[in-house]
């Protein structure tokens, strides 16, 4: 699918979401999982050399896993990340393997988590989806809370302008 058709597809996506003014990640996960059925929880982790973001799903709720180290507004795209899976309809990977759940969950038995996601296990053009629809949430975002005016949120609107730029690069369109 070319970026255009995969745009058209997030951006119908995002009209019905709930997008709280002035943002909250925490209130709009809270609203997604009221929408999906299944409570949702932010889980902050440090990462060092493996993926900044990642879901899993249990048998009664999401964890969206996020990097710790890291600016607010990266934690959010992490978070939106994760969260434009469930809003595309993406499929976890099955769990395999043991030991990672037992490091994430030291207290939970490995049979309670069913699935979890990590970015490496999608195909390249979940990723590209679910990467893209987490920007344009973020822009909608900045278009409903206007930026105060200061170096710091010159940068922010910087990042996102590469971001989508980066997106429409490796899709092979101009």
């Amino acid at each position: 699918m070319d970026l255009k058709q995969q745009r058209k597809r997030c951006e119908a996506r995002i009209r019905d979401l709930e997008i709280p003014v002035p943002f909250d990640i925490r209130a709009f996960c809270q609203a997604l999982g009221a929408r999906r059925g299944r409570p949702i929880s932010l889980m902050p982790m440090e990462s060092k050399n493996g993926p900044c973001g990642f879901w899993i799903a249990t048998p009664t709720a999401d964890f969206l896993f996020y990097e710790r180290e890291t600016s607010p507004l990266h934690q959010n795209h992490i978070i939106l990340h994760e969260a434009s899976h469930l809003l595309c309809g993406h499929d976890p990977a099955l769990v395999s393997d043991t030991e990672v759940l037992q490091q994430l969950f030291p207290h939970v038995e490995p049979e309670v988590v069913q699935r979890i996601l990590a970015r490496a296990s999608y195909p390249g053009e979940q990723e590209r989806e679910a990467e893209l629809l987490a920007s344009l949430i973020l822009e909608r975002v900045s278009d409903l809370t206007p930026l105060p005016d200061s170096a710091a949120d010159v940068s922010t609107a910087e990042l996102l302008q590469r971001l989508e730029t980066a997106l429409e690069q490796g899709s092979g369109h101009p």
